[in-house]
């Protein structure tokens, strides 16, 4: 990683190790790969659904490129976003630490942050996965939401491993499809098409065009585009309402509905190009979304699927998301894996994609070996975490097997649910398991620790 920053990283729930340059190159350096690493390719959607696409069961919104994702790769069941709401989601999948370890746990902070709104950015220590592929020696490239940086802050992308970004900075800002600026890389680019008032520019078409140019570029050296984005997040704007502005159903479903509709196509182009190059064969792509659905609307597109709440909940409405691997020759097609994992896995199977080694206490594993069709010993069995601040209120969430637990406050009663049976987390059975409930609340004893952002010790003294 040239000019390779000085810094320390957490590496254990009791703190942290301070590293030098040596020690982080050492943790970093690219091991040997047998064959040539792969592209990588990590396209998320925002605030999509579970139940929102074909593939898993809908009906009325049209995402035939994904599907065909689906039919040429392997569709997991059971994966879960990094956290409830967008920043956090990001954050453990930039650091591969859960929300209880990660540096940004909420959008906006409780204490500090950057004015006005809170922000917490990433800081130097952080290493992301972005830094561990570029030391892999990868060209790394982002469009669409960041949301882990405000402007001149250690934050932004180019400062934590990427090599060109393009797009929003800030949620905020994100909220527009016909915003006034973007981003590119440390410069604020004005939209001429988009000033006083007029929405001549359309953020994601932008976006598209900036992915395929990213490609071509890159088409003869390793590459890692991440496509991080915001559709279909409210607000639902879109330049077309085609092929759905003759249906009879809410204003912002036909929207929604023609934004999803669009994102799908983008997700056509990008494999169009890729064999057009003929690097297909050597570009493993994700895709999935950075939470559970913002709006169920059930008995229209029943986008939170079976399960319990939406976004912003630590039940499985708001936490489990669709997602999608595919790799010719490599991940088998046409198949649907059960395997529970999350973000927090994403670095280390992408270090391993690599060739590279992750760094130490981090939360996740890499799950290569699942992805690839084969048998994981050990990964139904180990412990998944989720948190969210509200308030004093910290929200906890663990599964464990087929066990999910729940808890409000860090001195409340678990909540237990067995997914095998009750996917929709309606049967508390907490007292009828109290081995279970056990071991859980002892894994929670060590599970996080807090965070200056987000505090919870006045939480413990008013409970």
């Amino acid at each position: 990683m040239s000019g390779l920053k000085r810094r320390t990283f957490l590496k254990t729930v009791a703190g942290t190790l301070a590293l030098g340059v040596a020690d982080k190159n050492r943790l970093l350096s690219p091991c040997a790969a047998e064959n040539s690493p792969p592209n990588i390719i990590y396209l998320m959607a925002d605030d999509l659904g579970y139940g929102d696409l074909g593939c898993y069961g809908q009906k009325l919104l049209l995402t035939p490129h994904i599907d065909q994702l689906a039919a040429e790769g392997i569709r997991f069941t059971d994966c879960y976003a990094g956290g409830v709401v967008c920043a956090p989601s990001r954050s453990v999948l930039m650091t591969g630490l859960h929300t209880g370890h990660t540096r940004v746990r909420d959008n906006f902070a409780q204490v500090g942050g950057v004015p006005p709104q809170g922000r917490v950015p990433l800081e130097p220590e952080d290493i992301t996965v972005a830094e561990v592929l570029k030391q892999a020696g990868y060209i790394t490239g982002i469009t669409g939401k960041w949301g882990l940086g405000e402007p001149d802050t250690t934050g932004v992308p180019s400062r934590q491993g990427f090599d060109e970004w393009f797009g929003y900075l800030n949620q905020r800002n994100a909220h527009s499809y016909y915003p006034p600026y973007l981003w590119r890389n440390e410069e604020k680019l004005l939209l001429e098409g988009n000033q006083d008032g007029r929405r001549g520019q359309y953020s994601h078409d932008m976006f598209d065009e900036w992915e395929l140019d990213f490609i071509r570029r890159n088409k003869d050296r390793a590459f890692f585009l991440y496509g991080s984005w915001t559709i279909p997040h409210a607000r639902f704007e879109v330049p077309s309402l085609e092929p759905f502005a003759d249906r009879d159903w809410p204003e912002e479903a036909i929207a929604y509905a023609a934004m999803v509709a669009r994102m799908d196509r983008y997700v056509g182009r990008i494999m169009a190009l890729l064999k057009e190059l003929d690097i297909d064969d050597n570009t493993i792509v994700f895709f999935c979304s950075d939470n559970g659905a913002a709006n169920r609307r059930d008995g229209l597109f029943d986008s939170a699927g079976p399960f319990r709440e939406r976004k912003g909940s630590v039940y499985e409405g708001g936490i489990r998301v669709p997602m999608i691997v595919r790799w010719p020759g490599k991940v088998p097609e046409g198949t649907t894996s059960h395997a529970p994992w999350y973000f927090a896995d994403i670095l280390p199977t992408f270090a391993r994609l690599a060739g590279a080694a992750p760094p130490e206490g981090i939360d996740g594993i890499s799950v290569m070996p699942t992805i690839l069709g084969g048998q994981q010993p050990g990964l139904r069995e180990r412990f998944l975490y989720w948190e969210s601040p509200s308030r004093d209120i910290l929200h906890q969430a663990v599964r464990w097997g087929d066990w999910k637990a729940v808890r409000f406050g860090l001195d409340s009663r678990l909540e237990l649910y067995d997914l095998a049976k009750d996917v929709g987390e309606q049967n508390d059975i907490a007292q009828h398991n109290p081995e279970a409930v056990k071991t859980i609340e002892d894994f929670l004893k060590t599970a996080r620790f807090d965070s200056p952002n987000w505090p919870t010790k006045k939480q413990r003294a008013t409970t």
